[in-house]
This record gives structure tokens, sequence and C-alpha cells, in this order.
């Protein structure tokens, strides 16, 4: 079962994305209201979709963290990953509806009023952006919540993305009124990329994708490290949510006990969990001759 500490971390880190979110979309409104740019209205739409699944995100992780019941007997953890491809679905609407203004924006470039209301919230949204990612970085090295990763990965993108609406307003301010257009254009491509792998990372997931290679050599490494392991074989693994789940066979000696071989594979489970937390280990036990006998 988690622990409290990372739920609680968990949590937090979600509900900071939400608040975040909430305040930057008030301020990009108020500026684009004001000044009526392009780029702008790309952002304010990026805000928009970051608080949308900034709170779907947070419901599906309280879901997630719910433990297993009778219904769910391996937890609940999936709940994360359709909550991506509901994210995803949604932002790929968005972002061809922001391409088609930002088309229109190119054609029919306009000059922009009080550009610096635009700019002084392009820097706001880059500082604020920039603490939460820090908050978030320390959130995913405590609990690898693989949900709090991704919004952490969106938010990064979404500096890169606050930058380029600076430049687009500084340099409309001296009448390269063009460049509003051309940004939100950019900008529509990079939110309509980001859904993709988001979309995908959700499908990988529910379909049961292998753990990381770097994962599943470490397992090998640990497994064959363990005293009185011959070899392994038929290893599986998946993840779901906080929780990881790993099986496997072990190889043994033909004339261990019923008992002795039990206790080998709880000092493999132990060594496991050691490296990989939150994780449920399966195990059976072969003798050794047996695999022989088979690979023959």
């Amino acid at each position: 079962m988690i622990n409290s500490k990372h739920e609680k971390l968990v949590k937090r880190a979600s509900y900071a994305s939400v608040a975040t979110a909430a305040i930057l979309l008030c301020s990009k409104l108020f500026v684009w209201f004001a000044t009526g740019s392009s780029s702008i209205l790309a952002s304010l739409t990026d805000s928009f979709l970051d608080i949308g699944a900034s709170i779907i995100n947070l419901f599906a992780i309280r879901y997630a963290l719910e433990p297993a019941d009778e219904a769910h007997r391996f937890g609940h953890g999936k709940a994360e990953s359709l909550a991506g491809l509901v994210q995803s679905a949604f932002i790929v609407g968005s972002s061809i509806l922001l391409m088609l203004h930002g088309v229109s924006a190119l054609l029919d470039p306009q000059p922009i009023v009080r550009s610096e209301l635009g700019i002084a919230v392009s820097i706001f949204a880059l500082l604020v952006t920039f603490i939460l990612i820090r908050y978030q970085t320390y959130v995913v090295a405590k609990t690898s919540s693989v949900a709090i990763k991704a919004d952490s990965l969106h938010y990064k993108s979404d500096l890169w993305l606050n930058a380029a609406v600076l430049i687009a307003l500084s340099l409309s301010a001296y009448g390269f009124y063009w460049v509003d257009g051309l940004a939100t254009i950019l900008i529509s491509c990079y939110i309509l990329y980001s859904a993709y792998e988001i979309g995908m990372e959700s499908v990988q997931t529910l379909l049961d994708h292998e753990l990381p290679a770097e994962d599943i050599a470490k397992i090998t490494t640990i497994v064959a490290n363990t005293e009185n392991v011959l070899g392994l074989h038929e290893l599986r693994t998946r993840q779901s949510g906080y929780m990881r789940f790993i099986q496997l066979h072990i190889e043994l000696d033909d004339h261990l006990t019923l008992f002795q071989s039990h206790a080998i594979a709880d000092n493999v489970e132990t060594n496991l969990l050691r490296e990989f937390a939150n994780t449920e280990v399966l195990i059976h036990q072969d003798p050794i001759s047996i695999v022989k006998t088979k690979n023959d």
C-alpha cells in the first residue's frame, strides 16, 4: 500500500498545478482583452487547457491512489492513463481551432495595443511556471509519480511557449505584426504535438507496456545477484499509475526443500522492493533441471 507521505506530496503537487494554472489563466485573460494579441490568445488557450488538464489529473490521481478492492484487485492506477486520453482528445480539438485563428492573424495582421501588458504577464508566467516546475521536480524525485512527471514535462514546455509569446510581443511593438500570427501557429503545433505524446503514453500504459529498458536491466541484475539464484526467465513487467508489477520465474537447485525455495524467493522480493518502491512482485520457483529439459 502507498505510504501517507507519498500521497500527501502527490496531492499537494496536483493542487499547486491547478492553482498555478488558475492564476495564469486569469492574468492572461485580462491582458488578452486589453491587447487583442493573437499570441496572448494562444498562451491563454494553453492556460485554459492547463487548468482543465490539471483538474482532470487531480481527480484521476485521487482515484488512482485509492487502495485495491474486491472489484479492482490490481488497484485503480490506470485511471491516470484514462484521464490522459481524455486530455489529449480535448487538446487536439482546441489546438486546431487555435491554428485557424493564427492563420487568420497571419494573413490579416493587426497592431497590438498596450503590448507592455502582454510582455509583463509573459514574464510573470515564466516566473510562476518555473517555481511550479521546481516543486514538481522535488515531488517526482521523492515519489516517482508518473502523473506528476507528465504534468511537469508539460509545464517545462510552457516555459518555451511563454518565451515565444514574449518575443512575439516584443517584435510586434516594433511593427512586426505578422510575428504575432506566426507565433500563434507555432504554439498550436506545439500543443498538438504535446497532445500526441500524452495520448501515446496513455495508450501504452493501458496496453501494459513493459517497464523502461534500464529498469528491466536493474531487475535482472538484482535477481541474478541474489544468493542461491541460478538464473531467471519469463520476466514480465508493467505499470499502473504509481504501482509497478513484476513477475518472473527463478531457477533453483533441484535439492532445495520447499521451505528453502520459498526463503530464496522472499530474498529476491526484498531486494527488488528495496530498489523499486510501490511494486507488487510475483515469483515462481523452478528446479534448474526442469528448465534445462525444457530448453533442450
